[in-house]
C-alpha cells in the first residue's frame, strides 16, 4: 500500500464529517461527525508514521500523537454528552437550531 491511499481515505472521512457537522441538526449526530473528523486525522497520522523515512523516532512520534488525539476525543465526548444530556433534560430537545438556553 502507498501513502496516497491513507490520505484519500482520511480526506473522504474528513469531508463526510464536515458535511455531518454542517447539515445535521441533532447535537448527537454533530458530535459523531466531529469524532469522525478526529479519526480521519488519526488515519492520516498513522499513514505518515508508517511511511516516514526519517527514522524510528518519527514513527513513535506519530503513534504518540494518535494516542493523544484519542485521549482528547474521549474527554471531549464525555463532556459533550454530559452537556447534551443536561440540555435534553431541561428542554426535551437536542435540536441545535431550537436551543437558545446558552444565550446570555
Amino acid at each position: 500500500m502507498e501513502l496516497i491511499y491513507f490520505q484519500l481515505l482520511a480526506a473522504i472521512l474528513f469531508c463526510i464529517g464536515i458535511y455531518g457537522v454542517l447539515a445535521r441538526k441533532s447535537a448527537v449526530l454533530i458530535l459523531m461527525s466531529i469524532e469522525l473528523m478526529l479519526n480521519a486525522v488519526n488515519i492520516n497520522l498513522i499513514g505518515y508514521a508508517a511511511f516516514s523515512s526519517l527514522g524510528a523516532s518519527h514513527k513513535n512520534l506519530g503513534q504518540v500523537l494518535v494516542i493523544f488525539i484519542i485521549t482528547i476525543a474521549a474527554a471531549e465526548l464525555a463532556l459533550a454528552m454530559a452537556i447534551i444530556l443536561r440540555l435534553y433534560r431541561n428542554k426535551n430537545n437536542v435540536n441545535v437550531d431550537e436551543l437558545d438556553i446558552l444565550k446570555g
